[in-house]
């Protein structure tokens, strides 16, 4: 087992009462892209007000309900969005995405940073621009042309929508479960009365999930299609565990939004009575950047491979996806029944599915997706998803995905935000001992040389001469969730920043924006309600890596929340000026 599927797959399992989203207004991702030319005006602020407000603020805390924040990128204008991306390289995400991003709190041991972190003080000397670094040339040119391009599919939808069980028949139908292993699943399914859970025990491997019959950590596991070499992120579904989903969604390039066909089903995840999963996950992912989508319409077998059904379900679902931002033509729909093993990984067999469908199968659909894109020309950014015990990487090793640049065994790394300087012994993706890895990689990494003490989830590994910003005074574009009680200047919250955690405090309210064109309606307004989009500046209580939205979005979605519920989710639009923080 990967040290990558060690990462999800050990944390503490936890109860968490998530207060479902409402998707009736425009995405937050998109109201706050579009204001970022608009924000300017409100920029130039004078140093000495700033300071005096940044440091004499109090205001009182009204959020007494829950409140959890995650992102969004706002812009409910394509062009403004154009602009933004065309501004930043770093991107994963085609440049013509439109964002939302809802995320929420990973309720995760290991997320925050060690305590040791907490007064430590980066000691790095400031160093050229990015836009003068230069890429070497194996970052550029692969050294091994057989190694596919590596795709991350997060695997979403509604509970007991038949997640896990899609993996699993998908795995065993491409030869990667053995006979023996599957009929041990079986008999184990069905000496605990659950014979229909054995493909979904490939996945869920803990007692606790077997137990409860359902998914409660994100699952991972590989395979090799044609075109790409797949990682599997088999996410939770109950309301409980979203948390834990983002875990994993958050690294997706792509996603298949699994959908329960049979009558009641669907309409329990699209929320007849309430927000469903159905509608959350497709937002959420759609939040991270994740553009392209299969809907697996599934368990078709329960409705006689209805041609009807599948229209209802097509039509309902299409007229949501559409309102989240992703384009028809980046949606794939597939019907087809994971039990049955009904085109999945072969062209549908049963007469009643010839009838009407002449599309492709799951695994064409999966081939089907555009190569994500990948920034390997600019200076390596690899955050710190968990610090890992490994006999084989060594003392101090960690895992993640490598956002932008590359790594190779022998080069120097800076860790953020210690400041210490490591050098890397060994790497290993997908289990295996490899040499280098680029933008969009999963890895573990052996570090020599670095106390581990000073290394934890939350940081950054980074190229010695182009470090990553730290901050604790930030700008913010966001939009504020479904509350019931006014955000307040001097409001005390949990900011999260792609695995790390820290408390802040709302230091400024700087313009209320148009939810629509992210234009200024009110200069610092004296509070901000639900729905509002607005420019804000928070003060973080120890330093964090992020990075400016127009530089890399990966390191720049932030999500406010406290007490377990979501008050607002927003973009870093500027890193402010340290000397700032002094105050």
């Amino acid at each position: 087992m990967d040290a990558l599927h060690k990462t999800f797959m050990t944390r503490k399992k936890r109860h968490i009462n998530i207060v479902p989203f409402k998707f009736d207004t425009p995405s937050p991702d998109d109201m706050v892209t579009t204001g970022l030319k608009s924000s300017r005006n409100f920029r130039k602020v004078d140093t000495e007000v700033l300071v005096k407000d940044s440091v004499g603020v109090t205001g009182k805390e009204m959020m007494n309900n829950d409140i959890l924040l995650t992102e969004k990128n706002t812009s409910m204008d394509p062009s403004a969005l154009v602009q933004l991306d065309d501004g930043g390289t770093s991107s994963n995400v085609p440049s013509s995405s439109q964002n939302i991003t809802l995320a929420l709190d990973h309720e995760l041991q290991h997320l925050s940073l060690e305590s040791k972190l907490k007064n430590s003080k980066t000691n790095v000397k400031k160093t050229a621009s990015v836009s003068h670094y230069k890429p070497e040339p194996w970052m550029l040119q692969s050294e091994n042309q057989e190694i596919r391009n590596q795709l991350s599919l997060a695997i979403v939808g509604h509970v007991d929508s038949g997640k896990s069980t899609l993996c699993g028949r998908l795995r065993h139908a491409l030869g990667l479960i053995s006979k023996k292993q599957m009929h041990k699943y079986e008999k184990e399914a069905k000496e605990k009365g659950k014979g229909s859970f054995a493909y979904a025990w490939a996945m869920d491997e803990s007692s606790d999930e077997r137990e409860r019959g359902i998914t409660m950590t994100v699952a991972v596991a590989y395979f090799n299609s044609e075109k790409y070499r797949v990682v599997l992120l088999d996410s939770p579904g109950h309301k409980d565990f979203v948390p834990n989903m983002i875990s994993g969604a958050t690294q997706a390039d792509a996603a298949i939004l699994v959908v329960d066909a049979s009558i009641g089903s669907f309409e329990a995840g699209m929320g007849v009575n309430g927000i469903g999963q159905t509608k959350e996950h497709s937002q959420l992912v759609r939040s991270f950047g994740v553009e392209n989508l299969i809907v697996a319409v599934n368990k078709m077998d329960g409705v006689e491979y209805s041609k009807e059904r599948f229209q209802s379900v097509k039509s309902q679902l299409g007229v949501f996806l559409r309102s989240c931002g992703y384009k028809d033509s980046s949606v794939t729909w597939v019907p087809l029944s994971a039990m049955a093993n009904e085109n999945l990984v072969t062209a549908c067999s049963d007469t009643r599915l010839l009838s009407w469908y002449n599309g492709g199968c799951l695994l064409q659909a999966i081939d089907s997706l555009p190569p994500p894109r990948r920034d390997v020309s600019s200076p390596l950014r690899l955050p710190i998803c968990d610090v890992i015990a490994s006999h084989t990487l060594g003392q101090v090793a960690v895992c993640g995905k490598v956002e932008s640049g590359g790594i190779r065994t022998g080069c120097k790394v800076l860790v953020m935000p210690s400041g210490d300087i490591a050098t890397v012994k060994t790497m290993e993706r997908d289990s295996s001992t490899c040499s280098l890895a680029r933008a969009g990689d999963n890895v573990a990494v052996g570090l020599h040389g670095v106390d581990p003490g000073h290394i934890a989830a939350g940081g950054v590994l980074c190229h010695p001469d182009f470090p990553v910003r730290v901050a604790c005074h930030l700008e913010l574009k966001i939009l504020v969730l479904e509350i019931t009680v006014p955000i307040l200047v001097g409001l005390e919250f949990e900011l999260h920043i792609r695995h790390a955690k820290s408390s802040a405090r709302l230091v400024r309210i700087l313009s209320s924006l148009d939810q629509k064109t992210g234009r200024a309606l009110k200069k610092a307004p004296r509070l901000l309600t639900a729905r509002q989009a607005a420019l804000v500046e928070v003060r973080l209580d120890r330093e964090a890596c992020v990075e400016e939205f127009s530089t890399l979005k990966a390191l720049a979605r932030v999500f406010l929340r406290s007490q377990g519920s979501t008050v607002a989710v927003g973009v870093v639009t500027r890193v402010l000026d340290r000397a700032l923080d002094m105050g």
